[in-house]
């Protein structure tokens, strides 16, 4: 009996050793990423695939910035595995200002830029010479321009390209509407509610965290086949990386897309393709 007692202990702390074990060796196959993002939706989209790429072996850390010049920064020296807060236009205007070679990882979902006014409820009702308030962001300026060409208040020189547009691309202003764009972007929302200006240009992601519904407070809304939607950037080469890509499957998920849509109630719209 005392041998087989013996046994049978030694098999338990064998048992405990192939355990622990076993623990070691799962935890040395899990890969800590930390990503950059703006507060809303950004972080909080991260936020939500957290536990799913728990369970991939994925240990997501997020960083959250509170401005559009950090980020990409930070992505490029190191500090960080990849970012989340810009569309490609902005990433390929960063890339050629500061000589970067960052790229897309995939595209996750549209903040459709809008126009919000407290004195007029249309684009078509702004009177002559009214002061259009837009961020001094250059990437999203051709976003601006199509909103007020598509509502006939302006036109634009023959061969501008949107995703490269300036104000200076104006050929026709019937309204001498004036366009004022030297404001940091995270600015505009409260300058929506200082009320000033006769309409102010707000990125949705702005808007959402001042408490704004794009969809039913803007008197002009970005249309949800926009070419700038919001995309991961990471380092050139990092794309294919196991982390990256379960990153990416993770937020383009169909539940993930469920998700976004009911939290922002179509304030924020899910991408699920390139």
């Amino acid at each position: 009996m005392k041998k087989k007692g013996i046994l049978g202990l030694l098999a338990v702390a064998a048992t405990a050793i192939l355990l622990v074990g076993c623990g070691k060796s799962s935890s040395t196959k899990t890969t800590t990423i930390t990503v950059g993002a703006s507060s809303v939706p950004h972080a909080q989209i991260l936020k939500y695939v957290q536990p799913e790429l728990k369970k991939e072996g994925v240990n997501l850390k997020i960083k959250v910035f509170q401005d559009y010049v950090l980020p990409n920064k930070a992505l490029a020296s190191k500090e960080l595995d990849a970012n989340y807060f810009q569309h490609i236009p902005f990433l390929d205007n960063w890339n050629k200002e500061n000589n970067g070679s960052l790229v897309s990882a995939g595209k996750v979902h549209l903040e459709p830029i809008g126009v919000y006014s407290k004195k007029v409820k249309s684009l078509k009702d702004l009177k002559d010479g009214a002061t259009v308030l837009v961020s001094s962001n250059v990437a999203d300026y051709g976003r601006v321009l199509t909103l007020f060409k598509d509502a006939s208040l302006i036109t634009l020189k023959k061969g501008t390209d949107l995703t490269s547009a300036t104000f200076n691309d104006i050929k026709t202003n019937k309204r001498h509407l004036k366009f004022k764009h030297s404001y940091e972007a995270k600015l505009m929302p409260t300058f929506y509610k200082n009320n000033e200006g006769d309409a102010v240009v707000i990125n949705a992601n702005y808007a959402v965290q001042a408490g704004l519904n794009p969809k039913k407070d803007a008197i002009a809304l970005e249309k949800s086949d926009s070419p700038y939607a919001n995309i991961v950037a990471v380092r050139k080469g990092d794309k294919n990386k196991p982390a990256i890509k379960k990153l990416m499957k993770a937020l383009r998920s169909k539940s993930t897309q469920k998700w976004i849509e009911k939290k922002y109630k179509g304030a924020i719209l899910p991408v699920s393709a390139d």
